[in-house]
Order: C-alpha cells, then sequence, then structure tokens
C-alpha cells in the first residue's frame, strides 16, 4: 500500500481558468484530482496560482481610476489578497462537494497568506513582472504621477509592471500546519502569496508578486512535508522540447537539474521556476520527492507510473 504523506499540491494557472467561468469548471475537475489524493489518505495543503484574476483585479481598479480620479490604483498586495479570497471561496466549495460526495468528513478552508520577502532583493531594483492591460502613453504618465511603475512593453502600449521577488517565509504557516494536524484542508499561499516586509515592526505589502511555486516549495520545507507536487500543462517535463530530439524524463536527480538548467533546457517564464521550486524542497531534508506533472495524473504520478520525480 501507498505510504500516507503530507503533501503540498501547487495548482497551476491552467488548473483555474482565466474567467470566473472558467474557473468554475476548472476548480470542479481541479477538486476530483485533490480528493483522489485525499481519499488515498495523504495530508494535503493546496497553493493556487493567481496569474488572470489578479490581472483583471488590477486591470478593474486600474480602469476605475481612469474613469475617476478619487478610485485609487491598489497594491499589489491588495491585488493579491482579493484573488485570494475569491479563488480560496470557489476552491475550498467545490473540494467540500466532492469530499461529501464521496462521504469524507473532512473542513476545507482558506487561509489570508502573507510571504515575507527582502526589500533587499535584487529584483526590487528592476521590476519587470507585466500586470494588467496595456495604456497610452499619457495614460501612463497618470500612473507614474501616482508612484506606479509602468515600462513600455514590445511597441505594444505600456503596463504597469512589479519585481518579482524571491519569498523568505511563510508568515502563516502555524496556522496552516495547525489545520493540517486537525485533519483539515488548508488552502493558503495562493498566487505565491501576499508579498510583505517588516516595517517598523509590523508587516507591510509590498509592490511584488511572488511565484507561486517557490512560495509552494518554501511551505512544503516550513511544515516538513513529504512531497511537493507541481501540476502544470504537460505530464513530463521535458530536454530538448520541441525538437525531434525531445525527451521526457520520468525522474531526475538535483545534479542532472542543475546540469539541464546550465544547459538553458528549461524556458525562463515557464518550467525554469518549476525545476528550481522542486530543486529547493528536495535538497531540504533527506528522502524529500517533488513530482511535476499535469493535474489529471497527480493520482499516477504518485503511484509512480507517471510524471517527473525530482530525487
Amino acid at each position: 500500500m501507498e505510504k500516507k504523506q503530507k503533501i503540498v499540491v501547487a495548482l497551476g494557472g491552467n488548473a483555474l481558468g482565466d474567467n470566473l467561468d472558467e474557473q468554475m469548471k476548472a476548480g470542479k475537475i481541479a477538486a476530483v484530482a485533490i480528493v483522489d489524493l485525499i481519499e488515498a489518505g495523504h495530508e494535503l495543503v493546496i497553493v493556487h496560482g493567481n496569474g488572470p484574476q489578479v490581472g483583471m483585479i488590477e486591470t478593474a481598479f486600474e480602469t476605475a481610476s481612469k474613469a475617476d480620479e478619487h478610485f485609487p490604483v491598489l497594491p499589489m498586495s491588495v491585488c493579491v489578497a482579493l484573488s485570494q479570497g475569491y479563488i480560496g471561496y470557489d476552491l475550498q466549495n467545490v473540494i467540500r462537494a466532492e469530499l461529501d460526495a464521496r462521504g469524507i468528513n473532512k473542513s476545507v478552508s482558506t487561509v489570508i497568506t502573507q510571504v515575507e520577502v527582502d526589500e533587499a532583493d535584487p529584483a526590487f531594483q528592476d521590476p519587470n513582472k507585466p500586470i494588467g492591460g496595456f495604456m497610452t502613453e499619457a495614460e501612463a504618465k497618470i500612473l507614474q504621477n501616482q508612484g506606479v511603475i509602468v515600462k513600455e512593453d514590445s511597441g505594444r502600449g505600456y503596463r504597469r509592471v512589479v519585481a518579482s521577488p524571491s519569498p523568505k517565509n511563510i508568515v502563516e504557516k502555524d496556522t496552516i500546519l495547525a489545520l493540517l494536524n486537525a485533519g483539515q484542508v488548508p488552502i493558503a499561499v495562493g498566487g505565491g502569496g501576499i508579498p510583505v516586509a517588516m516595517q517598523d515592526g509590523q508587516y507591510r505589502g509590498c509592490c511584488a508578486v511572488i511565484d507561486k511555486d517557490r512560495s509552494a516549495a518554501l511551505l512544503a520545507n516550513q511544515i516538513d512535508a513529504d512531497m511537493l507536487i507541481i501540476l502544470t500543462a504537460v505530464e513530463k517535463i521535458a530536454i530538448n522540447f520541441g525538437t525531434p530530439d525531445q525527451e521526457d524524463l520520468s525522474s531526475m536527480t538535483i545534479a542532472q537539474a542543475h546540469q539541464y538548467i546550465e544547459e538553458e533546457q528549461f524556458a525562463k517564464g515557464s518550467m525554469l521556476p518549476k525545476v528550481e521550486a522542486a530543486i529547493s524542497f528536495v535538497q531540504s531534508g533527506t528522502e524529500k520527492k517533488a513530482l511535476v506533472t499535469m493535474l489529471s495524473k497527480a493520482k499516477e504520478g504518485i503511484e509512480g507510473k507517471t510524471g517527473t520525480l525530482v530525487l
């Protein structure tokens, strides 16, 4: 019988759709895969992305500010917090419904989660993560006068940009662990977490977004999880991707992963941060494992039948 494990599951943005209607439908599909693992006896913490959702929130308030100057452009930390709330609301309900349908009595709850970053992180010196829609130069100047960083984007117009610093600490990790130890299913660190830094004895929001896979790896480390599962759009990690020599990997050691990174085998905006997150968790302790696979293959992956296992 498969050993029961404490697992952090990182749901990719593709698992949540691009709008409210898609999110509801995609959430139900995600719930089946998640409850399959819970039914097998594993303890799960769910982490999710928020790329489309945080963009919609930011764009909505940006549009409101253009129509009425009394409406402020929300800080990115607040946009992330809002996305955690409404994505968590949908996820906890569809997961709970799937649990009830299988006769499993477990509570599911969303933890609004702050993640500490270092204000000295080099990412803050050159914000480059585009957020929200395109705007004209005149509209960009208005936001710049409000202290918002805006950059021209490849001749297509101007967009708001924010930093993407490394996560240093999951502020609510003890709360997440307490829920897990009580037999519940926490949804936490949504969108990589609300970026905060300590200022004058209090956590205050930062203008940033944090990579959700890196935050999931940090959380898995801090709660002493056995396994990190990163769910994405492909069944296995591949090298020579998209070429006649493409090779899908069933397993990969940390040493091999570093070699492939040096060879630039993984795209910076997609697979690279997932591989780096897997490495950071696996090297945090003995017998730690990370699995990268697609949502529909999560149960088969944990049984060793598919996916890429990082050892």
